[in-house]
């Protein structure tokens, strides 16, 4: 490849990040990835047994916690 060619490459691809990067800082400036209803659509859609559901799954985590704990203190290796 020529020189002039690579030159070419590195100074559009440069380019092309940088106006990338401004795109990104305008967007978090102007607020286009706020949300600003986020948690109260999840808690007006929420209902009595989703919540119990949830509940739930952090107790089984809890104990498969705790019995894995166990299993550690219990463990022999084999002979």
């Amino acid at each position: 490849m020529s020189e002039n060619i690579v030159i070419l490459m590195i100074g559009v691809s440069t380019f092309l990040g940088a106006l990338g990067l401004i795109a990104l800082i305008w967007a978090v400036k102007t607020g286009q990835f706020d949300d600003h209803s986020k948690f109260i659509d999840a808690v007006r859609h929420d209902n009595e047994e989703d919540l119990q559901d949830a509940a739930m799954m952090e107790e089984k985590k809890k104990q498969h916690r705790q019995k894995k704990k166990l299993d550690k203190q219990n463990y022999m290796p084999p002979d």
